[in-house]
């Protein structure tokens, strides 16, 4: 890619960005790891890749948004750039904060877990919409456990008064969302917590 600017390097991705017949596309590409044999290293970069392109269509045919999807590699995501603002850079309304909370629970309703559900991974574009972004430790799962992790991420994250709007819009939208509270008190009793970075 003669024109593409990297804008971000994560534990295995590389995202550029380029202009592709006149539009900026954002284009998501898994890297190589050394440590792995060859075929293995091919074989997960490609079902990840897969992995996550198949979610980000899932979600979005059920009216959750998030980058679309413009082509897809053996090992690169190529998608639409995003204006906007990520939550974790601005100060987060009670809006969006319902919002974000609605979002999660539909994508649990999906039996759709993000593995990195933070204001981090949340861009308020210039009409105030929230997009999802960075699907690559999603996994379609009904792992309570999974799910219970996706709202450790965001307790911890946000001060309590916040986190409750975010808890209880979540729960208004996803009707098993009280086993996933039980077994969110269960996660912190035991002081389970994983730290999660960009796939």
């Amino acid at each position: 890619m003669d024109n593409s600017k990297v804008i971000g390097v994560g534990a295995e991705a590389r995202l550029s960005l380029i202009n592709l017949f006149g539009s900026d596309i954002v284009v998501k590409e898994r890297l190589p790891k050394k440590y792995r044999a060859k075929e293995l290293d091919l074989r997960i970069r490609k079902e990840r890749t897969k992995n996550e392109a198949r979610i980000m269509f899932r979600i979005s045919r059920a009216g959750i948004r998030c980058p679309r999807i413009v082509a897809l590699g053996r090992f690169s995501i190529y998608m639409e750039r995003l204006e906007g603002v990520l939550l974790k850079d601005k100060k987060i309304s009670n809006k969006e904060i319902a919002e974000s909370g609605r979002i999660l629970g539909s994508m649990h309703s999906l039996d759709i877990v993000h593995g990195d559900f933070t204001p981090a991974n949340l861009i308020s574009d210039n009409s105030g919409k929230i997009y999802v972004i960075d699907f690559g430790l999603a996994e379609m799962t009904r792992s309570e456990e999974e799910k219970a992790v996706d709202l450790l991420l965001m307790k911890r994250y946000l001060k309590r008064n916040l986190y409750r709007l975010f808890e209880d819009s979540y729960s208004k939208t996803y009707n098993d969302s009280e086993k996933i509270l039980r077994r969110l008190v269960e996660v912190e009793k035991r002081g389970r917590y994983q730290t999660r970075t960009l796939a």
